[in-house]
């Protein structure tokens, strides 16, 4: 959809789009408005999720059963914050304020937020924690410091191998909510420029 302009009176700025169709969003139907609200909320959701997979995985392979609650929330909460702030950041807003128009980029943003918030974000979160609470509390024998990068490796394969089915999910959810932002977008955007260009014509 061209969002250049409407008639004789030239290119819409971006504030001016923006503000048309925040204007006409309320006129959505209301499953429209509560995906737009909702679903990165959703995603956000699944990230908190998978950080919880991901440190459980960790906590196993290193034997650590000390400090369960004060490590998993914040392996709950900053992947769900993360996650959230990027989707709406690189999807939600662009698209109200008429910035983003390329459906496959849309698409493509969604599931890189999926992706990587939603899984790669927690892996790499929950392996320092681990590390630290390990070595704190002595439930495995840590190596040398020329060692160290194979011993992560060693412990974070059988971790990788569970979390890709989590990571397909996360891009495929990631995809299917821009998608679906993409679809209201484009009904608020038909809507908003149609009944401009009537009222110009008139």
């Amino acid at each position: 959809i061209s969002l250049k302009g409407t008639g004789s009176g030239g290119p819409l700025t971006k504030v001016v789009i923006a503000e048309m169709l925040m204007r006409n969003f309320e006129r959505l139907p209301d499953i429209d408005q509560k995906l737009f609200y909702y679903g990165p909320l959703y995603l956000g959701g699944n990230a908190g999720l998978a950080g919880l997979v991901s440190i459980s995985l960790y906590r196993r392979a290193l034997n650590i059963r000390q400090a369960m609650f004060t490590s998993s929330l914040p392996m709950a909460v900053l992947p769900f914050l993360t996650t959230y702030a990027l989707y709406t950041a690189t999807v939600s807003q662009p698209l109200l304020s008429g910035d983003l128009n390329c459906p496959t980029c849309a698409l493509i943003r969604g599931a890189a937020v999926g992706v990587v918030g939603g899984g790669v974000y927690p892996i790499l979160l929950a392996l320092p924690m681990n590390i630290g609470l390990a070595t704190r509390y002595s439930t495995a024998l840590m190596p040398e410091k020329g060692a160290m990068r194979q011993f992560l490796w060693e412990i974070s394969r059988p971790v990788l191998r569970r979390m890709r089915a989590v990571l397909v999910l996360q891009a495929l959810f990631g995809t299917y909510l821009s998608s679906k932002h993409l679809d209201t977008y484009t009904k608020l955007a038909q809507m908003t420029f149609q009944v401009d260009t009537e009222n110009m014509m008139d």
